[in-house]
This record gives structure tokens, sequence and C-alpha cells, in this order.
């Protein structure tokens, strides 16, 4: 299969050049000025074309709360919002702390095909805070992290010792910073605890930690500062939320929506490479779930109109910049063939028009979750088409198509 992109403004980490882009079984072939070829060509005059974005944490609740959302539901959000690969976290029904599982949401992403699909499995099993006996069975050219996401484990020896089996496997360690002891009285101190520890245990056992969705100032100042001496095992990941609202918006998260001088250190943080991703954390509930206090948005959709808005407009940083943390860097975190437009990388692409401003609208959102708090805001830059492996698998035109 040929594909033929013309007449775009070509941006990723490090290019921002005008042209077109040849695509070949899936890959891309070439990247010139301007090509000839006799194939299927799409004209995005006026449009710029970005790899597509890779999100490090979300969640499509499949298998056990499929009513919120499921890989199909998911899978067409992501495209929607410019995605094609997506790293699931464990905290299903049941938890994912099996191949079978894993297995389970491959198969369902590969038969619906609009996006590659990674599934963590929990650090303990069931999400139970102490058993770790289960990681010995990861297979690990299907599996590259684990999380307990939802849960911070409390014991500072199991963190020590999943942290070690890790390290001896390959494997990265993705990890919710929250005391829940100290967050029913104080969630700030709960994540800056948790955070300090186990960046500490990863200094010791060398494991590869991703620390999860940052949100206070004293956090990132101890990835800041631990960045700083050289640990480059440590990564981290701010959600679009919590660089773009404060905590005047009444609206539940975990962590909670922070201070204005927490969301300036951030983007501080980010702007001067601490930060490595920007990750969604879609988390999509029922309007009755939300109602009962269920923490989480339904995110995915607008993550790049919100970045956008949040920080390439406001002259924060430039656009390659994002796309460093939305595609590159993730990309290179996974260990995926993606994340740049270059020769002979997949070809998965998205066309944004950067001049289009919209309106939220959750009831237009492919997503089950319409639970988001910013129904009715203003928000520049637009995802028009999402490309996978050379194919159309969204285009703006057709979002109430099923695709």
């Amino acid at each position: 299969m040929e594909l033929l992109i013309k007449n775009v403004t070509i941006i990723d980490h490090d290019k921002n050049i005008y042209g077109d882009v040849f695509i070949q079984n899936g890959k891309i072939k070439d990247i010139q000025s301007s090509i000839s070829k006799d194939c299927k060509t799409v004209d995005g005059m006026g449009l710029i074309l970005m790899p597509s974005f890779i999100d490090l944490h979300a969640h499509f609740r499949d298998p056990g709360y499929t009513y919120k959302e499921d890989i199909k539901s998911g899978s067409m959000a992501s495209v929607k919002g410019g995605y094609t690969y997506v790293s699931l976290m464990a905290n299903t029904n049941p938890v994912c702390s099996d191949m079978e599982t894993v297995r389970y949401v491959a198969a369902q992403a590969e038969k619906i095909g609009l996006i590659d699909i990674h599934q963590c499995i929990s650090i303990t099993q069931g999400m139970d805070g102490k058993t770790l006996s289960h990681l010995n069975s990861i297979e690990t050219d299907l599996v590259k992290m684990i999380s307990d996401d939802g849960k911070g484990i409390t014991s500072n020896m199991t963190m020590y010792k999943a942290m070690t089996i890790a390290k001896e496997m390959g494997l990265i360690v993705n990890s919710h910073v929250e005391d829940k002891e100290i967050a029913e009285k104080d969630s700030r101190l709960s994540e800056n605890i948790m955070t300090i520890r186990d960046i500490e245990l990863a200094k010791v056992t060398g494991c590869r930690l991703h620390i999860d969705h940052v949100s206070t100032s004293q956090a990132i100042q101890a990835i800041v500062q631990t960045k700083q001496k050289g640990y480059n095992n440590i990564t981290c990941e701010v959600t679009p939320h919590h660089i773009f609202l404060t905590d005047d918006t009444d609206y539940k998260v975990n962590p909670p929506l922070r201070k204005k001088e927490d969301v300036t250190d951030l983007i501080n943080a980010l702007k001067y490479g601490f930060v490595d991703a920007i990750a969604t954390d879609h988390a999509p509930h029922s309007q009755e779930d939300k109602q009962k206090g269920a923490p989480g948005i339904s995110g995915i959709e607008t993550s790049f109109s919100v970045c956008y808005t949040a920080l390439v407009e406001t002259g924060y940083i430039t656009l390659n910049k994002l796309s460093e943390l939305m595609s590159k860097t993730p990309a290179k975190i996974m260990g995926l063939c993606k994340g740049e437009i270059k020769i002979g990388n997949d070809a998965d692409l998205v066309l944004v028009d950067i001049k289009k401003e919209l309106t939220v609208n959750p009831d237009t959102f492919l997503s089950k979750g319409k639970n988001t708090p910013l129904k009715g805001r203003k928000l520049s830059g637009e995802v028009c088409m999402t490309f996978k492996e050379g194919k159309i698998v969204y285009e703006k035109e057709m979002q109430n198509h099923d695709n």
C-alpha cells in the first residue's frame, strides 16, 4: 500500500520544513520538497503533519468495566485525539496480573485495527500491595511496563523487591506515587513522600522508574534534582489537566488539581527538559460513577488541543518541543520505531490545524466517558486526520461513522 501526503508543514522534535511525505508498506519511504507518485494522495495544504501521539498512561476499562469504556471506544477516541499507541493501566476487573489478560487486550486491539496497545501488568498480584510471584511469568516481548496505577504501594520492601525484579527482567516500574494513609489527610504530602521514596529505591536498585502524573512543586523539584545528578533511569510524565487547570476548578481527579504555583513549576520543568512525556491519564467514567465521586477526566480526545493552547500558543514551548513530549520521548521510553518523521519509521502520523479554534463538547466524544471539566472551553489546535502505518484511521469529517 502506498500513500502520498502533499503540501504540508512537517514538524517533529527537530524538523520544521515544507514538503511531501511518501509512505510505502506502512513505513515512511521518502521526504522531499515535492514528490510525484501515482498513488492515493492526501493534500494537506495549510495543515501541519506531525508524528502521531503516544500515550504512556490511559485506562480503557476493559475487561470488567466496559460500560465506562472498551477497547473499541477507547481506540476510536485515541485516533480522534491523534494517538496511535496507548499504554493501558492494569486496574481492570479482573486486575491484569497475567498474560491471559494481556493477550485478550492485544487480540481486541488487533481485531479493531486502529491503534497499537501496550497492556501493563500490575506490580503486585491483583494490586494487593504485597504479592510479586506473578512477575516471573511476564513475557517481556509483550509487556514493557508494570504498574499498580490507582494505588500507591505502601510497603517499602515490596517496592524494593519489585524494582529489583524489574531491573533483572528489563521492565519499567510505572509508579503511582501516593501514600493512601497520608493522602486522606494531605494529598500533597502523600505525593511528595512517595516520589522521594521511589526515587531513592530506583537509585539503589538501578531499575527504570517512570513516575506517573507529577502534580506538585516539591515532587517535580525532587525529580529535577535527581536528573541533574545524572540518574537517567528515572523518567516522569505530567498530564494535560495538571498543566492547564488549577484547584479553583471544582473537579475530582487523582492526584488533585493543584495550585497555580504548582502548574508554573511543572511547566518550567517541562520547558527546560526535566519532564519526559505528557500522558493523558485518560480516565473515562459513567455519569453515575462520576456523581458518586470517581476521580478522573476523559481526556485523550482533547489532549493535543489542551497542550497546544496551554504551552505553545502561550509561548512557553515550541511545537517541536510539544512533539518531543507527546511523541519522540514516549517512543524512546517504550522502544518504538515511531515518534519521528524520518525514513524507515512507522508511518504513524497526524495532520493538525493549529489555526482552528474549537469549543469542547463532550457530546461529540467518541469515548464512552463524557466526563470533562472542559465543557464549553475554547481551545486552539485540532486533529484533522490520523494515520496508522499509512492508513487513514480517523478524519474529522467522518467522526460520527463507525471506524
